[in-house]
């Protein structure tokens, strides 16, 4: 269940929204006085159980999408260089990282490394060369950590994690749980700190 003092940050890699949040979510963190807990999942899997295709078979909405992306990460100061390689070829990889990461303490600095490297470099995330290079970045090695993300125990965790998402009521990336409320989308995130401090929306101070 949601923790009260915090508020929970589902993602998956491969959201292309979510690399706004990503790459300034500590940044809000400091500046607003508040935790957020990262939780990957699968939303591959819940989207495709609700036959929901967002851009690939959309090529006008793609296109929108990348645009959308790419003004709004210009508002936030962030770099960026679209389109980028999309869909991910191992999504499944690059969140069950993630979900080891989260075990392990070092998630958040993985994720945003990843990200860096998919939305600026171009390399996709959880394909090589991202992959290694972003796990040596963070001081993780890679011969490690990617058998053990492969592994059973991460599999489970990683499904896991996806139910919950379910029973959440989540069907996209990235969202935020907090007073047992879901706030979807990068744009939304304003929202849901607002809500975590005081119960109900309130303009940005």
């Amino acid at each position: 269940m949601p923790r009260h003092d915090e508020i929970e940050f589902w993602f998956s890699i491969g959201s292309t929204y979510t690399y706004l949040t990503v790459s300034r979510l500590h940044q809000v963190a400091a500046a607003r006085g508040v935790r957020f807990r990262w939780r990957p999942f699968s939303v591959r899997a819940i989207m495709q159980e609700m036959n929901n295709v967002p851009f690939a078979t959309k090529p006008i909405k793609l296109d929108y999408m990348w645009r959308d992306v790419e003004r709004r990460a210009s508002l936030y100061g962030l770099p960026i260089r679209v389109p980028a390689p999309y869909p991910l070829k191992e999504f499944d990889l690059a969140n069950r990282v993630a979900v080891l990461g989260q075990a392990e303490g070092w998630c958040a600095d993985y994720v945003r490394a990843a990200y860096r490297r998919w939305f600026v470099e171009g390399k996709e995330a959880g394909s090589e060369p991202n992959l290694s290079e972003s796990l040596a970045e963070i001081g993780q090695v890679p011969s490690r950590v990617i058998p053990l993300a492969r592994s059973d125990a991460i599999g489970q965790a990683y499904a896991t994690a996806t139910e919950e998402a379910r029973r959440l009521k989540i069907f996209g990336a990235p969202t935020f749980v907090t007073r047992g409320e879901v706030f979807w989308g990068d744009d939304r995130l304003d929202d849901a700190v607002a809500w975590h401090a005081h119960g109900k929306l309130s303009p940005v101070t």
